[in-house]
């Protein structure tokens, strides 16, 4: 029985939340079993935020063990870093161009990490720049649409699938811009756009 096992790692306020349950419906609509679980203490101070989408003919459990998950969407560089280990071998590894500085950084107490994206490309890391195709899209709040674009070329799900659900899971104004937004994402990876 085949379980996949996708992570999306980034911080408060990027809508990491709101992509993990569009990936779920999307599963769910396509007639998976599902499990959702989501981490996020200070999400709402830029704290890191993790969210866990199991899908599959039967899933018993949410949890993600590290080396187990098949893929990991990575909302910012230093979040992809820190959730590595949650990625099996040879699992695939979807990256946002953009680095956000945590709290100990920001106060002078760590210095800001380097090397970050060399050190993710050397991991097969996939890179783009969301918050670019966003504004292609005419939003860069739907940089989290763009990177399920990007997902979604590795998922085994119906474009149409991920329409329907983006459709009913943003706001009504917002829904063209987010089509858009998923497109981007989408065809950067078909295009081979979203490498180093």
């Amino acid at each position: 029985m085949s379980i996949t096992t996708v992570v999306l790692a980034g911080v408060g306020g990027q809508g990491t939340i709101l992509a993990g349950d569009v990936l779920a419906k999307v599963a769910v609509a396509e007639g998976h079993d599902v499990k959702l679980s989501e981490v996020h203490g200070m999400a709402q101070r830029g704290g890191s935020v993790e969210t866990f989408v199991r899908f599959g003919e039967r899933v018993f459990s949410p949890v993600v063990d590290p080396g187990v998950a098949d893929h990991l969407i990575a909302f910012e560089e230093t979040e992809a870093a820190r959730t590595l280990t949650y990625l099996r071998p040879g699992g695939t590894l979807v990256v946002n161009r953009r680095t956000m500085a945590s709290l100990p950084v920001l106060i002078g107490d760590l210095p800001a990490p380097t090397g970050l994206e060399e050190a993710l490309f050397a991991e097969g890391a996939i890179f783009l720049d969301a918050e670019a195709l966003a504004c292609e899209a005419g939003s860069p709040r739907s940089a989290n649409i763009v990177l399920m674009g990007a997902a979604s070329y590795g998922l085994p799900f119906a474009v149409e699938s991920w329409e329907r659900v983006i459709s009913g899971r943003v706001p009504l104004k917002t829904v063209d811009g987010n089509l858009r937004a998923f497109h981007l994402g989408r065809n950067a990876c078909a295009e081979g756009a979203c490498a180093l």
